[in-house]
């Protein structure tokens, strides 16, 4: 490290700056640079910052992503950003878009033989223009990155900001409940260019199919393993309609609790009812009209942030409580009970761990079933899987706060539903199914959705998740069904703060497809392979209800408020 510290030294400002050639935009007073940062190997990383008027010093900000950056509403958001008083860069992965290097994913930004989160964090730092106090920011791609450099501890590092943010890569991103993905990640990454090296990201998917298994490859993109070595202040924001939900909480609760001196009892978390994404987070949000006091404006709060720790503005924003979440509500139903924060001091708050039981015939109670054994067929049939959609689209996102009916009523998909709620019903904390299925294959796969059905019908999609069964022990091993065998599958379905109104139902979906957002499985119990097999089988499923081994969600049931 002190051959990498004097070399960091003597090339600061020795690079020169090119500019990209970019369509000029009108800033204002706010310039544009295009930079290369050096990493230890000699790789130079692409970057776009924006500094504000006059001669600096100034504190300095930056974010890593894959997708491109030189988007003309990215370069103008970030450009209003700096004109608060910081130099705020942009910071492209090794080999995506123009940085050099090979394209291996997030694998280089962390804690092993490169470390480009570090290197950059440092590069910036020692800028004439930079006053050495180094904030990171930014969402999704950007918030997993954020993890991968709180690791490493870069000395410049000061505090952080995270949005919809994720640990671990296996879980919360290339293998989502054992699942694989590679469609999405042909299309959302190979097909889109981001690759400088287009053969090299094939290259990296190939890897991931050699290791089905949570294994020491996949640990390797696992900040959770790490935070105690974490060591900066974060605000962290997460949301509710989000798959990545839990990875946003789960950095909240391991930072506070098991991080470093500088981390543990100095992270803030608020949870509102938004999609992954995007800034700032909106009141409408899919087909659901929230109260204007669900608008939570991202940037403006993130200055504020960035004043108090890289400015040290004394504007109370650490003195604020750890926790605040947007307890959700019917929508457009004056009276309502919910859309309002609530603030607290950790996570979760207190509920009660309750049993609803799904009842054949489609009903959802919280008495066992009176039949001592009953079960619901469905069929997981590759070719013709069932279709989420949204806006009538097939979709590769989470297609949460809008009616869920054309899902639902596809072939082989059930639906559980209570009888009309005689009085409000409050969810709020984590949903876990405790399913018993059988199937006819070796191996197959389980969906699980929470709706909240308005009295005009409308099933309106909160939350949902996925578990291929071969992982029903576990991550770390592949243990196939005996077909016509019963076998527990119990997985967090998520997070919600969910006041269920009068007049409401609560409904449940089991389903074994969900495409495209969930590739099918190809129910063989063979090795998951990039390319679809084409001796994909149907599996016909059962879903066992009766008094013995009842199939069940646990829900954190709250007392509702006043």
């Amino acid at each position: 490290m002190k051959t990498f510290a004097v070399w960091l030294l003597f090339s600061v400002g020795a690079l020169a700056l090119r500019a990209e050639e970019l369509a000029p935009l009108n800033f204002g007073p706010v310039s544009e640079r295009h930079l290369w940062i050096p990493m230890r190997d000699g790789v130079r990383l692409s970057a776009h910052a924006y500094f504000p008027p006059g001669n600096g010093p100034w504190p300095v900000i930056f974010q890593q992503r894959l997708n491109t950056v030189t988007k003309d509403a990215t370069r103008r958001l970030t450009a209003r950003i700096a004109e608060k008083g910081y130099v705020v860069v942009n910071v492209n992965f090794r080999g995506a878009q123009q940085s050099e290097g090979v394209w291996q994913g997030y694998r280089a930004l962390g804690w092993g033989e490169r470390q480009d989160g570090y290197d950059t964090c440092e590069w910036l730092a020692a800028q004439a223009w930079s006053t050495g106090k180094i904030g990171s920011f930014g969402n999704s791609q950007a918030g997993f990155a954020q993890n991968f450099l709180a690791v490493t501890r870069p000395p410049h590092l000061v505090a952080q900001y995270m949005v919809d943010t994720g640990l671990s890569l296996f879980h919360e991103g290339y293998r989502i409940g054992g699942t694989t993905r590679p469609h999405r990640f042909k299309t959302s990454i190979g097909d889109m260019g981001v690759p400088r090296v287009p053969a090299h990201h094939w290259e990296l998917m190939a890897e991931w199919f050699e290791h089905p298994t949570y294994d020491a490859y996949w640990k390797e993109e696992d900040s959770s393993l790490h935070l105690a070595a974490m060591n900066v202040p974060c605000f962290t924001v997460g949301s509710w309609y989000d798959f990545m939900c839990a990875g946003s909480i789960d950095s909240f609760v391991g930072r506070q609790h098991r991080g470093g001196t500088g981390s543990r009892g100095r992270q803030w978390l608020r949870i509102g009812p938004w999609l992954h994404g995007g800034a700032p987070k909106p009141s409408k949000v899919g087909e659901m009209n929230y109260p204007a006091n669900a608008r939570f404006d991202v940037d403006a709060h993130m200055v504020r942030w960035f004043d108090h720790y890289l400015k040290g503005v004394d504007n109370g924003v650490e003195r604020d409580r750890a926790v605040s979440y947007y307890v959700m509500g019917a929508v457009e139903e004056p009276g309502a009970p919910g859309n309002v924060w609530r603030e607290a001091a950790d996570w979760p708050v207190a509920a009660r761990e309750t049993a609803y039981f799904l009842q054949p015939g489609g009903g959802l109670s919280l008495s066992a079933p009176d039949a001592a054994a009953s079960a619901s067929t469905f069929v997981s049939d590759p070719s013709n899987p069932a279709v989420m959609r949204s806006n009538a689209i097939p979709t590769i996102s989470f297609p949460g706060a809008r009616d869920a009916r054309e899902f639902e009523a596809q072939p082989n998909v059930l639906t559980f539903t209570t009888a009309l709620l005689a009085e409000p019903v409050e969810w709020t904390g984590k949903v876990v199914a405790d399913l018993r299925v059988s199937s006819t294959a070796k191996d197959t796969d389980v969906i699980v959705r929470v709706s909240d059905v308005y009295p005009d019908g409308r099933s309106m999609l909160v939350m949902d998740s996925i578990r291929r069964i071969r992982y029903r022990e576990g991550f770390e091993r592949e243990v196939m069904l005996t077909p016509g065998e019963i076998a527990r599958v119990a997985f967090d379905v998520g997070w919600l703060s969910l006041i269920f109104n009068r007049g409401h139902r609560i409904r449940i979906t089991v389903a074994s497809t969900g495409a495209p957002f969930y590739e099918p499985n190809p129910n063989t119990g063979e090795p998951l392979t990039m390319d679809f097999p084409a001796n994909a089988i149907v599996a016909r499923n059962s879903l066992h209800h009766g008094r013995v081994g009842a199939s069940r969600i646990m829900a954190p049931v709250v007392p509702v408020r006043p």
